[in-house]
């Protein structure tokens, strides 16, 4: 066992795992030291770019072993499971907290992936579900699939999301022409779209923000 590990295991007893970098969690995890002089916006890049990997393909492309590589994918299923089992606990009242709870669903992701996240009268988060994939505009994204979920499970309201795969979340044509669209059936509806946010590489838009619903 090497001494960094023993270091890393040390400095979770005193201060606890919120005060590890990114690069120590990865080593505990693997073994395998990931370097230090790599900053956590760099390594987070990374870990999206092992989320998307598969075993054979983290074996190449970080020199882990299968061992390791197994290691992964289970710690990375078990965080899916988990974040699924406590969704019910998240409150959205910010952008920046529709942003930070949407970033592991959707940041990773190599195509476009349109999503709604359901809101109950107190904005506590009682659903998610992806609508659909590939480019995003109002042919593709129909209100009725984007409310179907909402008026099942009673929502007060929702919260339009999708990713943009190039890292860059400035929102398209398509993308507001969509958002007005959608924001125009809600009311109808009588289920408001609170905001629509746009998922980049480690940033976000939001309509809610830049007051575009």
């Amino acid at each position: 066992m090497s001494n960094n590990i023993n270091m890393i295991r040390e400095k979770i007893s005193n201060y606890g795992t919120s005060n590890l970098t990114t690069a120590e969690i990865l080593e505990l995890i693997t073994g395998k030291e990931f370097s230090m002089s790599k900053d956590d916006a760099e390594l987070n890049m990374l870990l999206n770019s092992l989320i998307r990997k598969n075993i054979n393909e983290m074996m190449y492309s970080y020199g882990l072993s299968k061992k390791q590589a197994l290691l992964m994918q289970a710690i990375l299923e078990l965080n899916k499971r988990t974040s699924a089992l406590v969704q019910n606990e998240h409150r959205i009242i910010s952008p920046e907290d529709g942003a930070n709870y949407l970033y592991p669903k959707l940041s990773y992701k190599s195509t476009e992936h349109f999503a709604v996240i359901l809101l109950n009268s107190k904005n506590r988060i009682i659903g998610f579900e992806i609508i659909s994939q590939g480019s995003i505009n109002s042919s593709v994204v129909h209100p009725r699939e984007v409310f179907n979920s909402a008026i099942v499970n009673h929502a007060a309201g929702i919260l339009a999301a999708h990713n943009h795969p190039s890292g860059d979340p400035t929102p398209s044509k398509e993308d507001k022409a969509l958002t007005n669209s959608l924001a125009e059936s809600g009311k109808m509806i009588g289920i408001p779209v609170l905001d629509h946010i746009i998922v980049g590489q480690n940033c976000y838009f939001s309509f809610k923000e830049h007051c575009l619903i």
